[in-house]
């Protein structure tokens, strides 16, 4: 079936309390559009362009706004233009880039140590290698899981494990069937031993290309679809991480919805999904949500565009469907164009724009809802 809106939108007078930290200014980096994360009190995050090689950074930022690049990107071997959050292991921050590394300029894997000191740990080589990680790493017993939107014996991405040591070994390889999911452009996420994904395309519904599925596999590599994506009201090409409220697992979809605007959906362990609100565009709504993080059970998360100046929204949304436009940004110093989701430190998250601030070149950002 496909499944119907839920919920209600709530449109009180924006008080959510936001902050402007720190605008980037390109030789700092430009463009971040990945998740900060919280490690030792200090936000940690990458831009995807900016830096001394305009070949994208890591940096870390206090909540004040001071600011230290730890690392610019030089592209070629070094790796270039990063998209996707860091993983903390023991004070060592782990992450991927989708271009550079090898010949065929298909992606590196990345530890940089607090002080600075960066190492490529793999090389991605493509077929029968994946390549164009866009995806975080998570950790699991030791081991580092991660995906790639591309490469792979079909061309359609892998999940790969990698030991620190950098030995990584091709997991499980996308589109062994026809009804399977291609294109993962998501981390994963660890429930119960379990670790489910989504891939953007693919999948039993919507053509030949398919909209996307979530699916689970096994750390031993036995990988299942349990949701073929439909496409129209029911959304398309997932493209952000899953979250985990009591078992039951929480997204985003770019697409799809009654506007064609993306989607929230959940999704049991077993394959049930509902669409739990479909974005609306205009002053009162954002479109393309850009994933969503579980504070206390309620949603937080940020669209790309939409709200009062169509430069992007910051929402909370219940489980059960009702929604609150908390922010929609202006432009200007506030940023514009939201690309990553939120964190939380303290009570308060913490999230970056793309585009906008002081330099046009993105910025750092706090809301206390």
């Amino acid at each position: 079936m496909v499944p119907g809106e839920a919920g209600t939108l709530r449109l009180p007078p924006q008080t959510a309390k936001f902050k402007h930290i720190f605008s980037f200014n390109g030789t700092d980096g430009k463009e971040p559009d990945a998740s900060l994360i919280v490690a030792g009190g200090l936000l940690y995050g990458t831009t995807y362009n900016g830096g001394a090689s305009d070949n994208g950074t890591v940096f870390n930022i206090t909540t004040s706004g001071t600011q230290i690049v730890l690392h610019s990107f030089k592209g070629g071997k070094d790796g270039a233009l990063p998209l996707a959050s860091l993983l903390d292991v023991g004070g060592t921050f782990y992450g991927t880039t989708p271009n550079g590394g090898g010949s065929g300029d298909e992606g590196v894997v990345y530890d940089v140590a607090a002080s600075g000191a960066e190492t490529v740990v793999h090389r991605f080589a493509g077929d029968p290698d994946g390549a164009n990680p866009y995806a975080p790493l998570i950790e699991v017993g030791g081991t580092l899981y991660g995906t790639t939107a591309g490469g792979g014996s079909n061309s359609d991405g892998i999940v790969y494990t990698l030991d620190t040591s950098g030995s990584e070994s091709v997991l499980y390889t996308f589109g062994a069937t026809s009804k399977d999911g291609s294109t993962p452009m998501a981390g994963l996420i660890n429930v119960s031993g379990t670790l489910y994904g989504t891939t953007a395309f693919g999948g039993a519904k919507c053509g030949s290309s398919g909209c996307g599925t979530v699916f689970k596999i096994s750390t031993s590599g036995k990988e299942k679809v349990i949701y073929s994506f439909m496409g129209g009201k029911d959304g398309s090409m997932p493209a952000s991480a899953l979250v985990d409220i009591r078992g039951k697992l929480y997204g985003a979809t770019l697409r799809g919805g009654t506007s064609n605007l993306g989607t929230i959906f959940s999704v049991t362990t077993s394959g049930k999904e509902r669409i739990v609100h479909s974005f609306q565009g205009g002053k009162s709504d954002g479109s393309s949500p850009q994933g969503v993080a579980n504070v206390k059970g309620t949603l937080y998360g940020t669209t790309s565009a939409g709200g009062v100046h169509n430069l992007g929204t910051i929402f909370a949304l219940t489980t059960s469907g009702t929604q609150t436009l908390l922010y929609s940004f202006p432009g200007g110093e506030n940023g514009s164009t939201p690309r990553a989701g939120l964190r939380e430190l303290r009570g308060t998250l913490y999230g970056t724009t793309a585009l906008g601030g002081a330099n046009e070149a993105g910025t750092v950002f706090s809301i206390k809802p």
